[in-house]
């Protein structure tokens, strides 16, 4: 059934369009806003003498004239509101502080120890946000919110539902917890629809109607924007582009198919495939972990049928014995390593093909790459991904696609945790016109 419009609302929602548009923009004047929003140059100018009033928006200069009065040059003030962003992920905690442009006044990360309860760690990020304000001396009244990147699934309470890497997480209700422990309200998605905010607030995505953020951290996600809307699907967990299948007969993933991409590509399967391919002798400058060498076994013992510790097969493994982990693997990528860079040539290649069906099925203006795993790799991941979607989806000869590396790609899901305060608070949303 179609909604009705709620003309009341109207109002405010052409006071975000205005806002965004002076957002988005490195200055701009009241007749371009008007130019490019369809508004009447009157209702823009209530609508900007108003933003001035309310201190979000302040007049900066002026444009050349070409005739008449010079047209005055208006930017969103960043000191008019803050956020604290802080991503979620299962090894660490990121921190951020922005403004309302969106830019990082302080960031801090801490690490997550292993088996900590669900309660400790959200004290844990309410007692981080509070010190963050606190030494940047910004007032609770300058604070609009807290935004949380964190795992998912999440359902539409902030209420966790069995994360795959986060055992004893299920069912906790981290939104209300972290509101409890902070005292401000909370905005909460996951980590890669946040960073996919982020870039569209911040990044390289602010002026893009509909653009994919291919996030690639931990595991494997996604971020969309449709007709500059957010689009986060019924159950607020669309663009999981982690679990499209780029090897049909591979791997088990826990989401229950086989081959998909975060079984492949994420950084566990990284350093799993390195493991082997040293272990099977070949050549590289990373460092193979020992062989398990047999335990000194009691006096008399070691006769077969005995029970005492056997030597490990010629070039096994053993876990955790200083094998290369996925920033060492990386850092060896950008460097040369034979071994290295093919593990990280045949990871690109199985993102590019997602990277081809996400461009295929959503026929979008752009795609970002980003995310922590890009690190010293992302140039490498940027080429093979550019070059796929360049010669091979089906609309290729009819609109190119553009493929760009995230300028926040590192902290992009802690930056995007901010920016989702700022989203929820000002960004215009269609959904708010319509009224049941």
């Amino acid at each position: 059934m179609q909604m009705g419009t709620n003309l009341p609302k109207v109002g405010s929602y052409n006071r975000a369009v205005v806002l965004e548009a002076i957002q988005v923009s490195d200055g701009i004047s009241r007749v371009q806003i008007a130019e490019r929003s369809g508004l009447t140059p009157q209702t823009v100018s209530v609508i900007v003498r108003r933003l001035l009033e309310d201190g979000l928006v302040v007049e900066d200069g002026s444009l050349p004239s070409s005739g008449g009065k010079p047209r005055t040059i208006l930017r969103v003030d960043p000191a008019a509101g803050y956020a604290v962003g802080i991503h979620f992920d299962p090894g660490e905690l990121s921190y951020v502080l922005a403004d309302l442009a969106g830019q990082p006044v302080t960031m801090l990360r801490d690490a997550v120890r292993p088996g900590l309860a669900p309660d400790t760690v959200i004290r844990q990020m309410a007692r981080t946000a509070r010190h963050m304000l606190s030494r940047a001396g910004v007032p609770d009244d300058k604070v609009l919110g807290i935004g949380l990147a964190c795992p998912g699934p999440l359902d539409a309470d902030g209420v966790m539902n069995f994360p795959p890497r986060l055992a004893g997480w299920d069912h906790v209700p981290i939104k209300r917890l972290l509101e409890e422990h902070t005292g401000f309200p909370v905005t909460f998605d996951n980590d890669a629809a946040a960073a996919a905010i982020g870039e569209r607030w911040a990044g390289s995505a602010r002026s893009t109607a509909s653009f994919a953020y291919l996030y690639l951290g931990t595991g494997i996600g996604g971020g969309l924007f449709l007709d500059n809307q957010i689009y986060r699907g019924r159950s607020l967990n669309a663009a999981e582009f982690g679990h499209i299948t780029v090897m049909p007969d591979g791997p088990d993933c826990y989401c229950g198919n086989r081959g998909c991409i975060e079984a492949l590509c994420c950084p566990s399967a990284i350093e799993a495939t390195v493991r082997d391919r040293l272990a099977r002798g070949e050549k590289s400058t990373l460092t193979p972990p020992p062989p398990t060498t047999p335990r000194s076994a009691a006096p008399g013992s070691g006769a077969p049928g005995s029970g005492a510790p056997r030597s490990a097969a010629p070039g096994s493994v053993a876990p955790g014995s200083g094998s290369p982990d996925h920033a060492a693997i990386c850092a060896a990528a950008a460097d040369g390593d034979p071994l290295a860079l093919s593990v990280i040539r045949e990871v690109a290649d199985r993102l590019a093909a997602a990277a081809v069906s996400i461009v295929n099925v959503l026929d979008i203006d752009l795609l970002v790459l980003g995310g922590p795993a890009m690190h010293d790799v992302g140039h490498i991941y940027h080429e093979v991904i550019a070059e796929a979607v360049a010669t091979r989806p089906l609309a290729r000869r009819l609109h190119q696609v553009e493929v760009v590396t995230s300028p926040i790609a590192a902290d992009a899901a802690a930056i995007g945790a901010a920016s989702l305060v700022f989203h929820a608070t000002y960004a215009p949303r269609l959904g708010a016109l319509l009224t049941s």
